[in-house]
C-alpha cells in the first residue's frame, strides 16, 4: 500500500527522475513556459516552486551575504546551468518577491495524438509571455475578406484547360516544353 507516500513514479527509477525533473526546471526557469505532460508538470511545479522560494528567501536576506552564496550552492544541486541559476536569483526571485507562493501554473491542453497522453503547459505566473506580448502589440483592423467566386459552370465546362508554360533556353534559344504526367497522358 502507498498510503501517505507523496510523488509520483513517473515509471522511472529514482535517478531517472531526478533528472528529469531536473531538465524539466531547468527548461521552465530558462522559457518561463514548457509543454510536457500533466503528471510531470505537476511534479515539476513541486520541484520549481521550493527553488523559487530558497531564491526568493535569499534576496530577500541583504544582510547576510553568505546566505546568498549557500543558497545558490543548494539550487545548484539540482540546476547545473549557471545562467539559469544566475536569472533565478537577479530576475525572477525578485520578481516574484511580493507573492507568496503559488509561483508557476498548469494549463491543460487536452491529450497527445500519438499516445493520448494528457498534455498540459506549465508556466510561471508573472512571467506571462502571451499577455506582455498582447499589451505591446495594439489590434490591427481586419480587413474587409472578399467573397470567393466560383467560377460559372459554362466556362469551365468550355473552356481548354490552361496550356503550361514554355521556357526559353538562353544558349540554344530553343523553346523547352514541361514535362508531362505519365497519368495525364492516358496510358493505362
Amino acid at each position: 500500500m502507498r498510503h501517505r507516500k507523496s510523488g509520483r513514479k513517473l515509471k522511472r527509477t529514482a535517478s531517472h527522475r531526478r533528472a528529469t525533473l531536473a531538465a524539466l526546471s531547468t527548461a521552465l526557469l530558462r522559457h518561463k513556459r514548457i509543454t510536457t505532460t500533466v503528471a510531470k508538470a505537476k511534479e515539476t511545479r513541486m520541484v520549481v516552486e521550493k527553488l523559487i522560494t530558497r531564491a526568493k528567501n535569499a534576496v530577500a536576506k541583504t544582510d547576510a551575504p553568505a546566505t546568498g552564496v549557500h543558497a545558490r550552492r543548494e539550487v545548484g544541486r539540482l540546476i547545473k546551468d549557471r545562467d539559469v541559476i544566475g536569472e533565478l536569483f537577479a530576475t525572477i526571485a525578485p520578481r516574484v518577491a511580493g507573492r507568496a507562493g503559488g509561483y508557476t501554473r498548469i494549463v491543460k491542453l487536452g491529450q497527445r495524438y500519438g499516445d493520448g497522453a494528457e498534455m498540459a503547459v506549465i508556466e510561471l505566473v508573472d512571467f506571462n509571455a502571451g499577455q506582455d506580448a498582447a499589451e505591446k502589440k495594439p489590434a490591427a483592423p481586419k480587413a474587409k475578406k472578399q467573397p470567393r467566386r466560383t467560377p460559372s459552370k459554362k466556362k469551365a465546362a468550355g473552356s481548354p484547360p490552361p496550356a503550361p508554360p514554355v521556357e526559353e533556353s538562353a544558349a540554344t534559344g530553343k523553346k523547352k516544353e514541361p514535362p508531362q504526367d505519365a497519368g495525364a497522358k492516358g496510358s493505362r
